[in-house]
């Protein structure tokens, strides 16, 4: 298994995520690309101390970036929406 701190990489904070959050209880982080649900929800309860009851992923490919003549890709990353049965997080607490 996987350190916590290496599969969690941080919360995505944006408005759609923030919308999720106050409608539906779920909270979207940006984990490690080699992560499995698995680690994701044993990471997150460890971490925050609440009852996850379902995650689902999602890779997001990198964008295409031009500098002048210069073209290259951003990375590519992962993100996991993850939804609590109880419990709740804020990030405006924790940071």
């Amino acid at each position: 298994m996987k350190n916590i701190y290496e599969v969690l990489q941080g919360p995505c904070l944006t408005e759609k995520a923030a919308l999720l959050q106050e409608e539906n209880g779920k909270v979207v982080f940006k984990v490690d690309c080699r992560a499995n649900k698995i680690e994701v929800k044993r990471a997150v309860e460890a971490m925050f101390n609440v009852k996850v009851k379902d995650v689902r992923t999602a890779k997001i490919h990198g964008k295409q970036k031009r500098v002048g003549k210069s073209v290259g890709f951003t990375s590519d990353w992962k993100k996991a929406y993850v939804t609590l049965s109880e419990g709740s997080i804020n990030f405006a607490d924790e940071l």
